[in-house]
């Protein structure tokens, strides 16, 4: 993609977005605050629409590459969008989360391997996605982490790996979340990705990793998306551990408790988050390390991690039932 076309394509990203929120303001799609939230605003929702468009021109503009991979975004987009709307069955949402998926795989060649690789693949993908969409809760932490997470595959695609995905489409998926983080990586943000744009951008960083992991033949390239498994992890247990129910609202995950409890401003927060996986990006490349020093290198991150949770956060809040802030 030339400069000039990458700089016609931000401006057309810039264009829908400020239609978006014109239509999304008619129409009434806002996003309340509520006892989980850590805003206190009412903001307009779904504005990570843009990630789903955004592939959607690339796929038009650029010989329709990709087509079950497109068609896996869209029905999962969709089905987010609906749900940002109004409430969608668990059923009916997890069914379409793995049609899309099933997609997804098939465009890769994945159901070439193993059946059992194949059942731990959709696991961990269904799992993904559903972290980084808890993951979003705050201004900027979204988009700036799925930059830095895109921009880290851009420079895997240029100088590691050549050619595992069309450079065409991650140029595209960056400038979608720069147009985005434009709007929403403020301390007062104009909108929120929404489930449409977490799930979406869930589901375009997971098709990159995917297929960058069946080029090299490394299941490494996982540490991509590193601190956000920590978080998840971390919150999972933690929450297990206080006998909740992991499948309700909350405000447990850390960087909530850094922006809620510490009132640090998000775009800080989700600075710090950016950085750090940057570092652990950066190592990843530098060391190309095997898989035993990479669960190595995972088990002392976790440890490190929840020892940090711990020094901040306190045993109480972390093991005992009923420490939890009960509104935003």
């Amino acid at each position: 993609m030339t400069i000039t076309l990458s700089a016609i394509f931000l401006v057309l990203f810039f264009l829908i977005e400020l239609f978006y929120f014109r239509i999304a303001d008619r129409y009434n799609i806002i996003d309340k605050p509520n006892f989980r939230s850590s805003h206190s605003k009412i903001t307009i929702r779904g504005g990570g629409i843009i990630f789903t468009i955004a592939m959607l021109l690339c796929f038009f503009a650029f010989d329709y590459s990709y087509p079950f991979f497109v068609l896996g975004l869209v029905i999962i987009s969709s089905i987010s969008f609906a749900d940002d709307i109004k409430p969608i069955s668990n059923r009916f949402r997890i069914i379409c989360h793995f049609l899309a998926v099933s997609l997804l795989f098939y465009q890769v060649g994945l159901f070439q391997l193993p059946v059992y690789i194949v059942s731990i693949a959709f696991v961990m993908a269904i799992g993904i996605i559903n972290a980084i969409n808890f993951m979003d809760g705050i201004n900027g932490l979204t988009g700036i982490y799925s930059f830095v997470t895109l921009l880290t595959l851009y420079y895997l695609d240029t100088n590691v790996a050549p050619g595992f995905v069309s450079r065409d489409l991650l140029i595209t998926a960056i400038l979608a979340v720069t147009v985005f983080m434009f709007f929403n990586l403020r301390t007062k943000a104009k909108s929120f990705a929404g489930d449409v744009g977490s799930v979406g951008i869930a589901f375009i960083m997971i098709f990159f990793m995917v297929s960058l992991m069946v080029a090299s033949g490394k299941v490494t390239y996982l540490l991509l998306l590193l601190l956000y498994g920590l978080d998840t992890i971390s919150t999972i247990v933690f929450r297990l551990v206080r006998k909740e129910n992991i499948f309700e609202a909350h405000r447990s995950h850390f960087y909530q408790f850094l922006a809620n409890e510490k009132r640090i401003p998000h775009p800080m927060v989700a600075l710090g988050y950016a950085i750090i996986q940057l570092v652990f990006n950066a190592l990843l490349v530098m060391l190309e390390p095997s898989l035993t020093w990479t669960i190595t290198g995972v088990v002392l991150s976790g440890l490190l991690f929840v020892a940090l949770r711990f020094a901040l956060e306190g045993k109480r809040r972390l093991l005992l039932s009923g420490n939890q802030p009960s509104k935003a």
